[in-house]
């Protein structure tokens, strides 16, 4: 296989690669999925076709793939979607491995652009943009070289080197030229099946029915943000002390939180108690990185409405239900929303109606609960019986003589025992779980709260990231309510990822903020509305009394002009620049090989008396050089131009003398 075949190969590879990270980047896709396709990509890009011998038995193998994926949306544990930009990937794989012919590469183009539209349906964020203009790029360079690999006859070179570089200048004039079109064009909505957009790599899972404890706290280290909040009075702090809460959890059987609540009607507001004079509002964004349909807010919430939700169709009003333990859930799907909430300050009256069975249930301990949790509890509280007291008495001796660890592998019988007694370390789940199993063994109400810690400040607002959740322990305290006790180092509270991971997580982000509302959800209204900006008067006393345009036009109109006069000129220069003629390439080859050799021209020496001279000095150069240099002779002033692919012919038997005599 010759040098140019084997570059077209690993372009068209390559592209695939882009087309099929396009879909994997919304992080959809079955894992075996990604698995079985990476293997293909890098078995391909060694030149191992493992499969050109054994079309028909791997044609069945992706047949019986076919079927599971088939089966498993019948059974409703896949996406159509998903399932299909799947089968797309691994038809993809396949042909990767299959004997390489132009057929083959049809298909791999095919499925590439299969996998793109895939991806576009899975995923709208920035990752995907840039996985499309890779997709674009090398497959486009792959065609192209297999294009002038097909003109050239059998047997002789393809001027790679040649073809290359117009190719990748016409590529990239057509990239920007499609994204022009894309931006200014005016657009339709192709979103018609309005599927759900993914959240993206990097996303949480959302916060789930139950906390079972166990296992390594990853989510700790992910500096995806997931919230942003707008608070009324601004406390005008860089990092906020707070507790974001979701839901409250009052049942443990030993090894899970779950809650007994029952849900209640849906309807626009919920107000979970009376508010204050000196409530907290809230305006709340919960970015595509959450994951899930629970609202959150400041503890202590007190009401939550005029919520939205938005998809990648737009934005729509939605209801919200009650849940069990607190919780209040959006109800329309959405990638994203926001919605308005009011908490009451720290301190505050957080007396909360409850039945009989939701009260008694925040005694309730496991069965079979080790006899030790109560002794430990017993000697460490020495009697204490006020509620809060005794609380931050336990979370302080939880806080000194137990460590904080994310590293916990494999699952135990008894995840509590296991803290307590034998490891003496673990995450928040295991000291917010401590604290309250602790305190109910010696008749203390308490209950565990999920959610997230801290807040950092980031322009007029604050953003909560993924790492930033948490668990603590909601003690019920006569005539006040819950109250807030955290048994988990203050140091390990809020999120424990990279600064520079943050960094580089929050450049993404913005980058990604503007891909989505300069691009994915910039409408043909948006276009309309720019339009319109550049030319209607600014609003306001000072209304310009003139019908002529602002002043901003001109200076738009003064900018494009400048732009478009500086490309015109540089394009006149480059175009009406004498171009050196098709021989003296050859001339200038030969000087550059025989340069490499050791062998230089004198001043001023033509290739002609060079020959003459090196035929004389040393013989073996003659053979190959004497003919290049007639040739020469008539290409530059014969009228007998360079066939394509002539140059390379020529060249190549004074490569072989000159390799011959390195060798040597």
């Amino acid at each position: 296989m010759s040098g140019a075949s084997r570059l077209r190969l690993m372009l068209r590879d390559l592209g695939a690669g882009a087309a099929f990270a396009s879909m994997a980047v919304s992080g959809q896709l079955p894992a075996w999925t990604l698995l079985l396709f990476g293997l293909a990509l890098g078995s391909a890009l060694m030149g191992w076709r493992i499969f050109a011998q054994r079309t028909k038995a791997t044609a069945a193998l992706l047949l019986g793939v076919a079927g599971v994926l088939a089966f498993s949306v019948y059974a409703g544990s896949t996406d159509l979607v998903v399932a299909s930009c799947a089968f797309a990937g691994l038809i993809a794989g396949h042909r990767l491995l299959s004997t390489p012919e132009p057929r083959t590469d049809g298909q791999v183009q095919l499925a590439g652009l299969l996998m793109v539209a895939g991806g576009a349906a899975l995923s709208g964020e920035l990752a995907f943009a840039l996985c499309l203009v890779a997709f674009c790029v090398l497959a486009s360079l792959s065609m192209g070289l297999s294009v002038v690999e097909g003109a050239v006859p059998p047997g002789e070179p393809v001027p790679v080197r040649a073809v290359m570089r117009p190719l990748g200048l016409g590529i990239f004039f057509a990239v920007c030229g499609a994204a022009a079109f894309f931006l200014l064009f005016p657009r339709l909505n192709w979103n018609m099946a309005a599927r759900r957009s993914a959240p993206g790599l990097g996303a949480t899972t959302g916060l789930a029915d139950t906390v079972r404890l166990g296992g390594e706290g990853t989510l700790k280290s992910n500096p995806r943000v997931v919230l942003r909040a707008q608070l009324t009075p601004d406390p005008l702090q860089e990092r906020l002390d707070a507790y974001w809460l979701a839901r409250t959890y009052d049942t443990f059987d030993g090894q899970e939180w779950t809650s007994i609540g029952q849900p209640k009607r849906s309807r626009q507001r919920v107000t979970l108690r009376h508010g204050g004079e000196q409530s907290i509002h809230q305006r709340i964004e919960l970015l595509p990185a959450y994951g899930a349909t629970t609202l959150v807010a400041l503890e202590t919430p007190t009401r939550l409405g005029n919520a939205l939700a938005h998809s990648a169709t737009g934005s729509q009003r939605t209801s919200l239900t009650e849940m069990g333990g607190g919780e209040v859930r959006f109800q329309t799907p959405g990638i994203a929303y926001s919605y308005e909430a009011t908490s009451l300050p720290p301190g505050a009256d957080t007396t909360t109606p409850m039945s009989e069975a939701e009260r008694g249930q925040l005694l309730a301990l496991p069965d079979r609960l080790d006899p030790r949790v109560a002794a430990l509890a017993q000697r460490v509280l020495e009697g204490e019986k006020e509620p809060v007291a005794a609380a931050r008495k336990l979370a302080a001796f939880l806080q000194r003589e137990y460590s904080y660890t994310l590293e916990l592998s494999g699952d135990v019988e008894e995840p509590l025992v296991d803290f307590l007694f034998v490891r003496k370390a673990g995450h928040c789940e295991h000291f917010a779980t401590a604290l309250t199993l602790l305190l109910r063994t010696q008749g203390i109400s308490a209950r565990l709260a999920s959610g997230f810690f801290g807040g950092e400040r980031v322009e007029e607002g604050y953003v909560v990231r993924a790492g930033d959740a948490h668990a603590w322990t909601h003690v019920l305290t006569p005539g006040r309510g819950f109250v807030t006790v955290d048994a988990t180092p203050p140091a390990n509270r809020a999120s424990q990822s990279l600064a520079v991971l943050e960094f580089l997580t929050g450049l993404y982000e913005a980058l990604e903020t503007r891909w989505r509302s300069t691009v994915v959800d910039f409408s043909l209204r948006d276009q309309m509305q720019m339009a319109q900006s550049l030319v209607r008067p600014p609003r306001g006393p000072r209304r310009d009394s003139t019908r002529l345009p602002p002043a901003r036009v001109w200076g738009l109109a003064i900018a494009a002009g400048l732009v478009t006069y500086s490309v015109w000129q540089l394009f006149s220069r480059r175009l009406s620049a004498p171009k050196p003629h098709q021989a003296t390439h050859l001339a200038d080859a030969v000087e550059h090989l025989l340069g490499e050799a050791g062998v230089r021209m004198r001043e001023g020496e033509a290739l002609e008396e060079f020959t003459s001279r090196l035929t004389r000095e040393q013989p073996t150069l003659a053979a190959p050089l004497v003919p290049l240099t007639r040739r020469y002779l008539e290409a530059r002033f014969g009228q007998r131009p360079l066939q394509p692919g002539e140059a390379e012919r020529l060249l190549s038997p004074l490569r072989r003398v000159l390799q011959t005599r390195r060798a040597s």
